[in-house]
């Protein structure tokens, strides 16, 4: 499975921006993690294969949306009111296990896009 990550790039606060993250492949549990500076890689959002379930991480909550087009092999992140604490380089990650509820650490996903930049301004 490779995983390609897009979308990317320099806002101001309040701002939104859509991600995308092209997989080729078959994929189960599809999530974002972001990493800013400094920082340990965190979770944002996961998706079941079906897109029926998701999970964020409390930091995005009622702001980021997750979603997938399984016949396009695609995942999104709709990210809205954007904050300057949301500038991070953002990966996309995928797992061909099943996992429930839907995993927020690293170690349960196997393949991982090369990260896309996202940069926030106040």
């Amino acid at each position: 499975v490779q995983l390609q990550a897009s979308g990317g790039g320099s806002v101001q606060a309040g701002s939104s921006l859509r991600l995308v993250c092209a997989a080729s492949g078959r994929t189960l549990r599809m999530g974002w993690f972001r990493q800013a500076p400094g920082k340990e890689r965190e979770f944002v959002a996961g998706i079941s294969a079906s897109g029926t379930n998701t999970d964020y991480g409390d930091s995005v909550k009622g702001r980021f949306t997750v979603s997938r087009d399984s016949a396009k092999n695609q995942l999104y992140l709709q990210m809205n009111s954007l904050k300057p604490e949301d500038t991070a380089v953002y990966y996309c990650a995928a797992s061909v296990v099943g996992w429930t509820p839907i995993p927020t650490t690293q170690d349960r996903y196997t393949y991982w896009g090369q990260g896309t930049l996202v940069t926030v301004s106040s």
